[in-house]
């Protein structure tokens, strides 16, 4: 069986649910990491009138978890983010954000991304964050616990 294109892998990630109700878009695959937008408005502000820092770090979390996942499918694994240290470094009220996922070790029993998120206009840099997952066998994951 041939192996799927990124434009057929970018089609099969997750567009309903959380990350359709933040509005993150899936722009494609970059060294192994995917890169997405964000049109940042006011359903995204904090009081303040400025992108709340949960959007932030549930960017980062995504995008990470579903790069490590597409790296580990081929062998029957799935990850799961065990830890999230999101920086804020600069506000962003509207527009577009862009961000992008890059590997920074992909182990056997844990990976570690890196997600860069900036501002679409001037491409300066609003937030960075890192992701650690275990990978795991698919029938280790669970909620019974």
């Amino acid at each position: 069986m041939a192996e799927a294109t990124d434009q057929e892998r970018l089609r099969e990630l997750p567009h309903g649910g959380f990350v359709g109700a933040l509005g993150l878009e899936f722009d494609g695959l970059e060294d192994g990491g995917v890169r997405a937008h964000l049109e940042c408005g006011p359903q995204h502000h904090q009081p303040y009138g400025i992108v709340h820092g949960g959007v932030y770090a549930s960017i980062v979390e995504t995008l990470a978890s579903i790069s490590a996942a597409l790296d580990v499918e081929a062998q029957g694994k799935v990850v799961v983010g065990v830890s999230n240290a999101t920086d804020f470094l600069r506000a962003h009220r509207t527009g577009r954000i862009d961000a992008v996922a890059k590997p920074i070790h992909r182990g056997r029993l844990q990976h570690v991304w890196v997600v860069e998120i900036t501002r679409a206009g001037d491409g300066k840099l609003v937030a960075r964050g890192q992701v650690r997952l275990q990978v795991l066998d698919p029938d280790q994951v669970g909620g019974h616990g």
